[in-house]
């Protein structure tokens, strides 16, 4: 019912549009924008019929070519930095305009339920648009952001199509709940990235501390990121924009490892081939985007509908995606410009396929002289019974990666459709009335599939269950409804505007799995045909499960108030009530106030040479929910009896006083612009309280040893700042640099358990049980933990300092005996500062884009040195990891601080160079470029990535596959199934017409 009434909303929405639609003579009317004093054209000038929404802007040669409605007869053009002018056409239909040079003019902001100017926010907001965006082959619209904020960090580690990105704001904002931002997309709260088209985006804000968030309740902690898609003008006619890359990738930074013939001298079995795995999973990938697009309008009706097509490949074989993207964006004004509405619609269709990073893994350690084929075997090999390929029986955790990688088949299909409508209702000259309504669906599948002859979990070297087909299916609906008012009034020497309102959120999710095995052959894929599985026959092998959440309800009540005195002063307060359902009965609501006060002392005291010179502070709560829902509640286990009957037990307790994880943050901010410089400074503290975790309790008490239960807490501190300055301006060369830079600490000051405990597990082979992440109260969250290597033994054995002087040395295995004695700190997984650095350069119709970025201080523990470096005899079947930190004489793999390594880095991310075409005819105006990312990097780590890893996804071996959204506690280890990082170049085409 809930599909049908979106599609039935969705038809009667665009039946009013067309209705309201009008029709009308116009007059044409054509010109150019000139700077006032260079007599230079001026690109992207606005140029707006007055009183009306038809608009246009100037385009590469400054001109500009709009209708003008019957009745009206003054044109108004704006651009930043010059004074705002008003035409009176009187009948002339063609125009030059010469523009003065004005005052900073102030930017509009959109923050949570509405906008403000830039020179009224009191609190840490950053509004970024197309021009400040990273460049290149960009499908995923968080990278748009990476190095571009202070305080933000968006890694994603390695060069996964299918991979997504972690995103952190001022570091860990919550232990057990959602730790990524909230999206907010068109002022639809809970909008999905995978849902936009990074084409599509018009502008992105960044609510980064708790004074900006707080209107957002319960999932502003983690901060919040408001995207802004771009709109249709009225331009009198259609107007079409084509953007086209393609783009060749290819891996770079691999694990070094030894080639065959080294391999043979170090000791290594001799297979008879060479092979270089890594080169053969992995390839040049190629891959093309296109995007078109549509604006136009009428009247009061304006409309922009976009199309984006992605075949995006990997450099990892049989790895990419491929996706279409639909926007639509609908906006019109009726009953003598009161009634205000503003439709968005958007449909994404995916097919990933996902493939094995597993592969990579083996690529490393796999035997460099073994064959990729079985029929080169030295030795007799059944080659038909692994699907043609050869394999090293009898050896644990090793697997032919380029049979891993074309046999087996991880493919995914995702579904996402959205739509929303803002109704905006002019009562009086003050004040508005808003009710929106939005939906959005998401459904997605995933089908695993190891053939019979696979031996990587296909099972190929048993006589029975040979081949195994696992089978997710996931559904997410969400419905919104929400309705404000917004009054402003003119106080005289200021102005009030208030925001208060009602807000409905409802989520619905549910999922199943089922898994079976044990085909006939592997003649075809049986993923397609499971009747054929011997499993039916005995269901004991059978797995499959279900969930349904139930309906996960958040409902709210907020208001804020905005007070502008004089230009000069400044004081924001929000206050918002919210229940949310996956809490406790007795603990559902909450209460999240914000204050924010800001003062302009370059106008309070007259300082010449400030355009700006404001300080604010502000202080915000705000909380975080749990991902799933029935944390608080009681869950039962299905227990099958011997005589077949089913009944149920207790498994966890019920908590009904489960509350909000708080965060309380507190945030001084001074912001600078003089002439060509600005710059804006940060300091905060923030204290984060009751996480919600998964505790152990007393069975004496709860029946069960577990119940969800609120306890820890943490503190961060940090400082930002950001400084732009334009170094060059005239006619024919412009540059513009800026850098931002952030660095913040956390301590852990409260936690669940022992006060001192260690994560992380190194894993297999031989090194389970070897944790090497500190977790302790009262010490700094990131801890890398472990022996000190003071050298190599006459038997190859690793030396590790006494550090406590007790003349016993002990070694990481040997941790649980006595985990504090000679094991201190070996680095610190979080950086101590990161930096981005922007460089914009226009020669005239040329343009050039360098961005730089970089972090520095953290560390990785490099897992790949860990298990493969040291010349261990009983492994000369798996390749060894060769660098330039490698000991001589070791022949034995125990974990210190010989394999944690300095991290840092610095790198051009992105460099575009590209140039301006004039056109005439048909096409209005093109754009060439060339992007190059990752060019180049400087950093003595000797792993794959030198990025922070921001959080653990965990051991995994033997074809072990992990799940779950890693420990957050455990930053600084890299994994051996991390995808090896990417280079490539990129040709842009844009078009106008």
């Amino acid at each position: 019912m809930k599909k049908l009434h979106a599609r039935n909303l969705l038809a009667a929405l665009f039946f009013l549009f067309f209705v309201m639609g009008s029709s009308y003579a116009q007059q044409r009317v054509s010109g150019t924008v000139y700077d006032g004093e260079t007599n230079e054209t001026l690109i992207g000038a606005n140029v707006l019929v007055n009183g009306t929404t038809v608009g246009t802007i100037t385009d590469i040669d400054g001109s500009f070519s709009i209708n003008m409605p019957e009745g009206t007869n003054e044109l108004v053009v704006s651009f930043a930095g010059y004074s705002e002018q008003v035409i009176a056409v009187d009948g002339r239909s063609n125009i030059d305009i010469r523009m003065a040079a004005g005052e900073l003019l102030d930017e509009i902001v959109v923050v949570g339920y509405g906008s403000q100017s830039e020179k009224e926010i009191t609190s840490s907001v950053v509004s970024l648009d197309a021009e400040d965006f990273n460049q290149g082959d960009i499908s995923d619209p968080a990278q748009l952001l990476q190095g571009k904020v202070a305080g933000l960090q968006v890694y994603n580690r390695g060069g996964d199509p299918n991979g997504r990105s972690t995103i952190r704001l001022r570091g860990i904002s919550t232990v057990g709940a959602n730790v990524q931002p909230l999206v907010v997309i068109d002022g639809i709260i809970g909008g999905s990235l995978d849902n936009v088209d990074p084409n599509d985006i018009e502008t992105i804000n960044v609510l980064k501390d708790g004074s900006a968030a707080a209107i957002y309740g319960s999932r502003g902690s983690s901060g919040v990121i408001i995207v802004t898609t771009k709109k249709g003008s009225n331009s009198g006619e259609a107007k079409f924009s084509y953007n086209g890359q393609l783009v060749s990738a290819s891996p770079f930074n691999s694990v070094a490892v030894l080639d065959g013939d080294a391999f043979v001298a170090a000791g290594g079995t001799d297979l008879g081939s060479r092979t270089n795995w890594t080169d053969e999973v992995t390839r040049n990938a190629l891959s093309h985007l296109h995007g078109l697009a549509v604006t136009g309008g009428s009247g009061n009706t304006t409309y922009r509908i976009s199309g984006n097509i992605r075949d995006v490949q990997g450099v990892l074989d049989n790895t990419g995606f491929q996706q279409f993207n639909t926007r639509l964006n609908l906006n019109t004004k009726a009953l003598n410009d009161r009634l205000s509405i503003d439709f968005t619609s958007s449909y994404t269709n995916r097919d990933q396929q996902a493939g094995f990073d597993e592969a990579l893994r083996y690529a490393v350690l796999y035997n460099p002289t073994a064959p990729v084929f079985g029929d080169d075997s030295p030795f007799p090999f059944n080659s038909d019974q692994f699907g043609g390929y050869f394999e090293t029986l009898g050896l644990f955790d090793s697997f032919n990666p380029v049979s891993i990688i074309q046999q087996n088949r991880n493919d995914g299909k995702r579904r996402e459709f959205n739509m929303g409508a803002l109704f905006g209702y002019k009562i009086s000259d003050g004040l508005t009335a808003n009710f929106r309504i939005a939906q959005q669906q998401t459904d997605f599948s995933n089908v695993i599939y190891y053939p019979t002859t696979s031996n990587f979990n296909g099972n190929a070297t048993s006589p029975l269950r040979k081949g195994l087909a696992q089978f997710y299916n996931q559904d997410i609906e969400t419905d919104l409804y929400e309705g404000y008012l917004n009054y402003i009034t003119d106080l005289g020497l200021g102005s009030l505007t208030l925001t208060g309102g009602y807000s409905y959120q409802q989520e619905n999710f549910n999922d199943n799995f089922f898994q079976l095995g044990d085909f006939p052959n592997d003649d075809l894929d049986f993923s397609n045909a499971i009747e054929t599985s011997q499993d039916l026959q005995n269901a004991g092998f059978i797995a499959a499960n279900s969930n349904a959440s139930p309906d996960a309800k958040i409902i709210a009540f907020f208001g804020r108030a905005n007070l502008n005195i004089d230009d000069k002063l400044f004081v924001n307060a929000s206050l918002r009530r919210e229940g949310s359902t996956k809490l406790g009965a007795d603990n559902r609501w909450g209460l999240f106030p914000a204050l924010g006060v800001g003062v302009d002392l370059g106008r309070m005291m007259n300082l010449n040479g400030f355009d700006l010179f404001k300080v604010r502070l502000g202080y915000g709560v705000t909380g975080s929910l749990p991902g799933p829902s029935g944390l608080s509640q009681e869950t039962r286990n299905i227990v099958n009896g011997d005589d077949g009957s089913v009944s149920t037990n207790k498994a966890r307790a019920a908590n009904p006083e489960l509350k909000w994880e708080e965060k309380a943050e507190t945030t001084l901010g001074i912001e600078v612009a003089s002439g060509r410089f600005s710059g804006v400074l940060d300091l905060y503290t923030r204290d984060i309280d009751d996480f919600i975790l998964l505790r152990n309790v007393d069975v004496a008490v709860f029946g069960v040893p577990q119940r969800y239960e609120n306890v820890g807490a943490l503190n961060t501190k940090g400082v930002e700042l950001a400084l732009n300055y334009d170094v060059v301006q005239n006619s024919n060369f412009n540059w513009n640099t800026g850098v931002v830079l952030s660095s913040y600490t956390t301590t852990l000051n409260e936690f669940v358990g022992d006060s001192i405990q260690v994560t992380g597990n190194l894993g297999a082979p031989g090194q389970n049980g070897t944790n090497m992440i500190r977790i302790a109260v009262g010490e700094e969250i990131g801890q890398i933990w472990g022996p000190v290597y003071d050298g190599v033994d006459d038997n190859g054995e690793p030396i590790f300092a006494d550090l406590n002087g007790d003349g016993m040395r002990i070694g990481a295995a040997d941790q649980a005996l006595n985990p504090d004695a000679d094991f201190q700190v070996l680095g610190n997984g979080l950086p101590d500062f990161e930096l981005g650095w922007t460089n914009n350069i226009t020669i005239g119709d040329w343009g050039i884009n360098a961005f730089f970025r970089g972090a520095f201080g953290h560390s990785l523990v490099n897992t790949f040195r860990a298990f493969y470096e040291p010349r261990i005899s009983t492994q000369s079947s798996y390749n060894f990891v060769t660098t330039e930190l490698a000991v001589d004489g070791l022949t034995a793999a125990r974990y210190s601080s010989l394999y944690v390594e300095k991290a840092d880095f610095f790198m051009l991310d992105n460099l575009t160079i590209s140039r301006g075409i004039n056109l005439s005819g048909a096409l209005d105006n093109a754009r060439v470029s060339l992007t190059f990312r990752n060019p180049f990097i400087l950093t003595s780590y000797t792993g794959t990535s030198p990025e922070p890893s921001l959080v653990d996804g965990g051991a995994e071996d033997n074809g072990q596959r992990l799940a779950g959204d890693g420990n957050v506690l455990a930053p600084g280890i890299e994994r051996r199934n991390n995808f090896f990082n990417q280079r490539s170049i990129t040709f842009g085409l844009n078009l106008n017409f």
